[in-house]
């Protein structure tokens, strides 16, 4: 099997996401929910499956009008509110038990509204690697009329996975729970790639993913993070001189090449850690520092903690059942 895989491919598989299907929310205007700033290691995610709603900061400033077929991914798990567009005093929601999703309804009036609400999982401190790389709020527009003809590949694809999610959490089919779990795992992927591929990708990582010039570098640092990677080497890469490769490396990430390599292989340390087998001497070498010393200022700078302090807090946690594998 090749050791090579797609950037996209070989980030998820570093960051172990899980998605959750929380809720199917159906609306009639004047409706609001507001949610609060999102648990360390979660990222609520939104799909407007029918009519619109307006999404807001908690002070009122408007981020989106979002419509039919649009996902909208809290990166940073801000608090924000979903309303729709009028003034008028929200009408009050009902939860409904329902077989593997749960349900919200109100008895508002007017225009109508359709939306699934969820959230991605990710093992702490994972979370913090797509807080920084990610905008805070990202929004991907598909086809308004979720109608296939004449629309992108990455377009149909979600169009047809988002179709799927709908269907399921209206059945009540059995193993429902588990499919629509996966399904929202298979949505964050999907989202990225749309994100990425899009005319003008959203500064960071994946303004980096969609520049056809830089790709092969973010190619080459995820998947040989041990690598000792030179400027000139990236550079080459890229088919790029040195001084040219810095500036539209940082202009589209807004970090510096080195910067990314760290979180990269703090990440994979992160996950070495976890097998209480491996030494911290041999983390350091799987993830590119010659020395222990070198690695554990580095690990200590970026994560908080020594390599150390972290496997003890995350062996206590998962002794515990907690599971999320950082101190918070």
């Amino acid at each position: 099997m090749s050791s090579k895989i797609d950037w996209l491919s070989r980030l998820l598989e570093m960051l172990n996401v899980h998605g959750q299907l929380d809720i199917r929310c159906f609306y009639g205007a004047p409706w609001r929910v507001e949610y609060e700033h999102s648990p360390v290691g979660e990222i609520p995610y939104h799909v407007i499956l029918a009519g619109s709603a307006v999404l807001e900061t908690p002070e009122g400033r408007r981020i989106q009008t979002l419509n039919q077929g649009d996902i909208v991914i809290v990166s940073h798990g801000s608090p924000h509110i979903l309303k729709d567009g009028g003034d008028e005093l929200a009408v009050p929601t009902k939860p409904l038990n329902q077989v593997n999703l749960a349900v919200s309804r109100n008895k508002g009036k007017g225009e109508k509204l359709d939306m699934l609400c969820g959230r991605f999982i990710l093992p702490s401190p994972h979370d913090r690697l797509m807080r920084d790389y990610l905008p805070q709020w990202l929004v991907v527009r598909t086809d308004h009329d979720l109608n296939e003809n004449g629309v992108s590949a990455s377009d149909s694809q979600l169009i047809k996975l988002v179709k799927l999610m709908r269907s399921e959490s209206t059945t009540g089919n059995l193993g429902g729970r588990a499919i629509l779990n996966a399904l929202s795992t298979s949505l964050f992927a999907l989202t990225l790639r749309h994100a990425s591929q899009s005319i003008e990708p959203p500064a960071g990582l994946l303004a980096l993913a969609g520049h056809p010039r830089l790709a092969p570098a973010l190619t080459a640092l995820l998947n040989k993070p041990a690598h000792p990677w030179t400027l000139p080497e990236l550079a080459s890469l890229c088919n790029m001189s040195r001084a040219t490769f810095v500036r539209h490396f940082q202009q589209s990430m807004g970090y510096t090449a080195n910067e990314l390599l760290t979180d990269i292989r703090m990440t994979c340390a992160v996950n070495e850690l976890k097998n209480p087998g491996v030494s911290t001497d041999a983390v350091a070498e799987a993830v590119g520092y010659q020395s222990d010393a070198a690695f554990q200022r580095a690990f200590k700078q970026r994560i908080g903690v020594t390599p150390a302090q972290w496997r003890r807090s995350y062996q206590s946690e998962n002794r515990a059942g907690i599971g999320v594998g950082a101190p918070h």
